[in-house]
């Protein structure tokens, strides 16, 4: 075993079991011994974000870039932006659909600041984000990229910019009455965030389907109008927990073990996320404790 391999699995462990201020003190000593490593200084970037730490967690969540699957830097006639002042910028996407959403939110900032941006999307995200005030480019296939004074990732905003957004930032509508449920996902990592089929039976006379299967959702603009005339969505760690937080949405999100470092660690609210509670297993796998308490609640509500 490397001895990155030994800092990293060990903190990993450590995550696992709740112990979040050792897996941290296990990364920082790692990066000690390995300056600049960077799986370690992902992970730790993740560990700070996770609880908050957001200005040291931006700038070492920036190694995503050296990870082995992580975006790399195309080759543009223009430079990638370093944070200063520009007329006009292209934002690149990076990552899944609920990442894309996540980031977002540092784009009506710049807008307002007057820069010209244009941000490419994939097509199931580009009419949900036409409301931000930016250019849309879609992209499906080969796509020529204009030109601008200078590019960035678009998970590299919140560091280039410095500071963190958490108010809605897509339209949200009045609501109108009744739930929407999403129990399941993609297929990556669904074992760790989807509800197992005897429990998602037990929710799901609470409400009806987000699931685009079910609705005929074309893309997220059509599950957004949707959810705007709901009062609560319940979902699992999809980008539709993603999309009813950006909107500023009641919504009930119920997570896995080792929960992606967005939905924090111990708090019962998203930091980036205000409208959105959250529902932890109470000992890991236990996903039918994770159901007593969002039907409890939901009778609570009800009452």
């Amino acid at each position: 075993m490397s001895d990155a391999a030994f800092w990293g699995d060990q903190a990993a462990v450590l995550a696992r079991e709740g112990r979040d201020a050792e897996a941290e003190a296990a990364l920082r000593a790692g990066l000690a011994a390995l300056p600049g490593h960077p799986i370690l200084a992902h992970m730790l970037g993740c560990q700070l974000l996770a609880r908050g730490a957001f200005a040291e967690g931006w700038a070492l969540y920036e190694y995503r870039r050296l990870m082995p699957k992580g975006p790399r830097a195309p080759a543009m006639s223009f430079p990638e932006w370093g944070g200063e002042p520009v007329a006009s910028l292209l934002v690149l996407p990076e990552q899944g659909l609920g990442d894309q959403i996540l980031f977002a939110r540092w784009l009506p900032a710049l807008v307002a600041r007057g820069v010209r941006v244009t941000l490419a999307a994939p097509p199931a995200l580009a009419r949900l984000f036409a409301p931000l005030g930016v250019e849309i480019l879609p992209i499906e296939g080969p796509v020529r990229l204009p030109r601008a004074d200078a590019w960035c990732f678009l998970g590299s905003l919140p560091w280039r910019r410095g500071v963190t957004v958490t108010e809605p930032y897509l339209p949200a509508g009045a609501g109108g009455g009744g739930i929407g449920l999403m129990l399941r996902g993609g297929p990556d990592a669904a074992e760790l965030r989807d509800l197992p089929t005897d429990q998602a039976r037990r929710l799901a006379a609470l409400g009806r389907s987000l699931h685009p299967d079910q609705t005929g959702a074309g893309d997220f603009a059509d599950t957004a109008a949707i959810i705007a005339g709901l009062d609560l969505v319940i979902t699992v760690d999809t980008s539709v927990a993603n999309l009813a937080g950006a909107m500023g949405k009641p919504a009930w999100v119920l997570l896995g073990p080792s929960p992606d470092w967005r939905w924090g660690r111990e708090a019962e609210r998203a930091a980036l996320y205000p409208s959105v509670r959250l529902f932890r297993q109470p000992t890991r796998g236990d996903w039918a404790g994770v159901v007593d308490a969002v039907l409890a609640a939901a009778a609570a509500m009800r009452a």
